[in-house]
């Protein structure tokens, strides 16, 4: 199990990329934090997710 922002997901196994392809999740406006280290785009497809990770997404949102 991953925790994906304080909620229990069963996607071990899966690349960031993966879970975020299955989710609503904007890769262009998100900052990703796996186990309190940020994660570069650029890793996204080769970072596989392990039980016991704890991902934080983060959403960046425009206004004025």
């Amino acid at each position: 199990m991953v925790k994906v922002n304080g909620t229990e997901r069963d996607i071990a196994g899966k690349t960031i990329l993966e879970f975020l392809a299955a989710t609503e999740y904007d890769p262009k406006r998100i900052a990703v934090e796996r186990n309190q280290d940020i994660v570069f785009k650029s890793q996204y497809g080769d970072t596989v997710l392990e039980d016991g990770d704890t991902l934080e997404i983060v959403s960046f949102v425009g206004g004025g």
